[in-house]
């Protein structure tokens, strides 16, 4: 049975096998040290809440292309390694999640097959319900559809019985595109709505530990005030309070977009919206994600 002919997953969708299986696991691959915060933060802080474990993969530290305001203090590369390492793991403590370096080297980065090999690995060994990247474009940052398609290569290689390694494989978990930094550039077209409302100031917080893109803090903060309005022309409150599935249908309805059809994830920029029985504007923070056509290789 396809994706098109299934039920839609969600990232809410519970593990089968009762009380006793294993939290759902959630794996984020992203490109730099910083991305897994902006994009991603709130739905990690929001499995991490519900007890479900959260595992980052950042494949470099962003220490060339992320890092303008500790290169103009005159750090040196390594120093600036180190402090991006340093910012991702409070980040990421601060959500509730593990995260692993993986040093790859930023601007550009690069395919190799050491590193094919080691996001098979960690895909094996976290066994993830859901993966989190980076959209297949970004005219302004190559290193982020690069990281998609190293995600996605070793998603599929992970399901290979005859790919080297340990672990055992996988299935085919779906995969959800989380939503770049300029989504009108990007051919972005959101989907999927995460309400991270119980969340919110946890993912600030994280904001909050990269001290080397501070810049960004209260840019993301507002863009999701601006979003919140944007929404609220569109979708009527009492479902938007509710978020997921009191929706419009077409935002959930996935699965139709041709054979094989996958979920694919954009960006966890929140979005505060709905109104009150008062008429005054609620914040509200939603997630905005999207849909990806694939086709998943089921090995087991």
């Amino acid at each position: 049975m396809t994706h098109g002919d299934a039920p839609s997953p969600t990232l809410e969708q519970p593990r089968a096998g009762g009380p006793s299986s294993p939290p759902r696991s959630t794996l984020v691959i992203t490109a730099h040290a910083g991305d897994f915060v902006w994009r991603a933060g709130g739905a990690i802080a929001l499995a991490a809440a519900r007890g479900e474990k959260a595992t980052i993969a950042c494949l470099t530290f962003g220490e060339r292309g992320e890092s303008a305001k500790a290169w103009r203090e005159g750090r040196r590369l390594e120093e600036i390694k180190a402090i991006r390492q340093g910012e991702a793991e409070r980040a990421a403590a601060t959500l509730g999640a593990e995260v692993r370096f993986f040093d790859a080297g930023d601007y550009p980065l690069i395919a190799t097959a050491e590193l094919t090999d080691q996001l098979v690995a960690v895909h094996r060994e976290t066994q993830p319900d859901v993966v989190l990247t980076h959209p297949t474009e970004d005219p302004y940052n190559g290193d982020h559809p690069a990281a998609n398609r190293m995600a996605l290569e070793a998603r599929i290689l992970a399901q290979a019985i005859g790919y080297p390694g340990d672990g055992d494989i996988i299935g085919a978990p779906p995969v959800f595109y989380f939503e770049p930094h300029q989504p009108e550039m990007s051919g972005f077209r959101p989907d999927v709505l995460l309400d991270i409302t119980e969340v919110w100031e946890t993912k600030r917080a994280a904001m909050e530990c990269l001290g080397a893109q501070q810049h960004l803090w209260d840019y993301y903060t507002d863009l999701a005030v601006r979003r919140g309005v944007q929404l609220n022309r569109v979708v009527q409150p009492p479902h938007a309070a509710g978020a997921g599935p009191g929706l419009a249908a077409d935002h959930l309805d996935r699965g139709r977009t041709g054979q094989g059809a996958g979920v694919g994830p954009e960006d966890d920029r929140v979005l505060p919206h709905a109104r009150d029985s008062a008429g005054r504007l609620a914040r509200r923070f939603l997630r905005v994600l999207r849909v990806f056509p694939c086709a998943p290789l089921d090995c087991r």
